[in-house]
């Protein structure tokens, strides 16, 4: 009997737990480090400073100001139900100055990380600011 048990009181975590915790976070950083590359590379394809991927707030001006809209928009983040409308129009923007369509849209909303990283790492090229 180790000490621990002894005394009442239980381990924290088993080894098999941890392993498990360990895995989970490597995975977790390795998405994350695709995430913020793809987001670099989508920013550089539109001529905005890749690294600006990594600054909070920052980041959303640019993604606005890509999709064609202005960076006021990043005010009606603050309003309920406004910013669910923000966060669309600068979906929509991103996609369209991709040359995308809605089904695309549809994903930089849902999953904009993700389709970030589609747009960096794809053969997509930045075709402008929309009207």
């Amino acid at each position: 009997m180790s000490s621990s048990s002894v005394l009442g009181i239980a381990p924290l975590q088993s080894d098999a737990t941890t392993g498990v915790s360990v895995v989970f976070l490597l995975i977790l950083l390795a998405l994350t480090a695709v995430i913020i590359a793809g987001g670099w590379k989508m920013l550089a394809k539109a001529g905005e400073p890749g690294w600006g991927v990594i600054v909070p707030i920052y980041n959303t001006y640019l993604f606005f100001k890509i999709g064609g809209n202005s960076g006021w928009w990043l005010l009606a983040l603050f309003v309920p139900l406004v910013n669910l409308y923000a966060l669309y129009r600068m979906s929509s923007g991103i996609s369209e100055a991709f040359g995308q369509g809605a089904g695309f849209t549809v994903g930089l909303f849902l999953l904009p990380g993700i389709f970030h990283a589609i747009l960096g790492f794809g053969d997509y090229r930045y075709r402008g600011r929309p009207n």
